[in-house]
């Protein structure tokens, strides 16, 4: 069992980051899904950033840092887009994290990289938000850093893959992310 902390995509926390912590509950894991805007999620990616940019990227890491205040130490940080860079920021600030379970977006710098810290990234090929060429060099920092890292690229699907309320929804490669995810967790 792991205590998981799932953030949520520049859209707010939608209904798919809320079912997957209920799958990841029903898993037998513990996980806190924080609001980091404090309003309703928005409907289209361009109200989302508008959002972000009203809210401001620090009070979101404030937020995010307010919801790991009490959660044990190797919690695993965990995001969707937007989120995953969320769970990659606070990396350097919480080094005994049991992992770092990127959905749909790279996060976390080599320098906040402990030897063997394990590290799942679910991407789409090509993804709109993460070049294939910066992909790539982040995936070789974070293994030079000695990153315990596994890439799965997901070939012809939108950005948010996994949510279900996107046309960019592919049914096929969640199904297929979500048994990696669960095998990730229950790793360790």
């Amino acid at each position: 069992m792991r205590h998981v902390v799932l953030f949520h995509s520049v859209y707010g926390l939608r209904p798919a980051v809320r079912a997957l912590a209920d799958r990841l509950r029903a898993a037998g894991h513990r996980v806190s899904t924080p609001d980091l805007y404090g309003v309703p999620a928005t409907d289209t990616v361009e109200e989302g950033f508008a959002l972000l940019d009203k809210i401001g990227q620090e009070v979101v890491l404030d937020r995010a840092r307010d919801a790991l205040r009490d959660l044990p130490p190797e919690t695993v940080l965990a995001g969707f887009s937007m989120g995953a860079g969320v769970a990659g920021a606070l990396l350097a600030e919480r080094p005994a994290a049991a992992g770092l379970l990127l959905l749909h977006g790279t996060g976390g710098a080599p320098d906040a990289v402990r030897p063997g810290l394990p590290v799942q990234l679910h991407l789409a090929d090509p993804d709109p938000y993460d070049a294939p060429d910066e992909v790539d060099e982040w995936q070789q920092a974070l293994t030079d850093a000695g990153a315990d890292l596994t890439v799965f690229r997901y070939p012809g699907v939108g950005h948010l893959f996994t949510d279900p309320e996107l046309a960019e929804y592919s049914p096929d490669a969640t199904a297929a992310a979500w048994p990696r995810v669960l095998a990730f967790l229950a790793a360790g």
